[in-house]
C-alpha cells in the first residue's frame, strides 16, 4: 500500500491567509523571475491574481515582503525584501517540521487503513 502524507499549512491573520504553500511558491517565483508578472506566467496564473496575493502578504506582515517598481521604459520588476526572505524561510521550516512531526504518526495510522486498492463509491 502506497501512503503519502499531504499537509498544507496556512498562516491565518484574522480571516485572511497571510502565508500558505501557494503564496510561498509565488514568493520563490518572484525571487527567481525578478517580477510579479514573470512569476505569474511561470505559475500559470494571471498577473492580477498574483498581485492580489502579494498585496495580502504585504498587508499581513509588519513590513512588505515584496517591493515592486512599475514597468515602462525602466523595465520595472519586483524583489523580495529581507523581511520577505525571512518570512519565506520560516514558513518553509515550519512546513518541514510539521511534515516530520506528522510522519511519526503515519505508520500507526496506516495500520488502521483497509488493505488493497480504494474502491469508488457510487454516489
Amino acid at each position: 500500500m502506497d501512503l503519502k502524507l499531504n499537509l498544507k499549512l496556512r498562516l491565518m491573520r484574522d480571516e485572511e491567509v497571510a502565508m500558505g504553500p501557494g503564496k510561498a511558491d509565488l514568493l520563490e517565483a518572484i525571487a527567481e523571475a525578478g517580477s510579479i508578472s514573470g512569476a505569474a506566467r511561470g505559475m500559470g496564473m494571471s498577473y492580477r491574481r498574483a498581485w492580489m496575493l502579494v498585496d495580502v502578504m504585504n498587508r499581513s506582515f509588519q513590513q512588505p515582503l515584496v517591493l515592486s517598481a512599475a514597468g515602462g521604459s525602466q523595465g520595472g520588476g519586483a524583489q523580495l525584501t529581507e523581511h520577505g526572505v525571512a518570512a519565506l524561510a520560516h514558513f518553509r521550516s515550519m512546513e518541514a517540521a510539521a511534515n516530520e512531526a506528522a510522519q511519526a504518526h503515519l505508520e500507526q495510522l496506516s495500520h488502521l487503513l483497509k488493505r488493497g486498492g480504494a474502491k469508488k463509491s457510487a454516489g
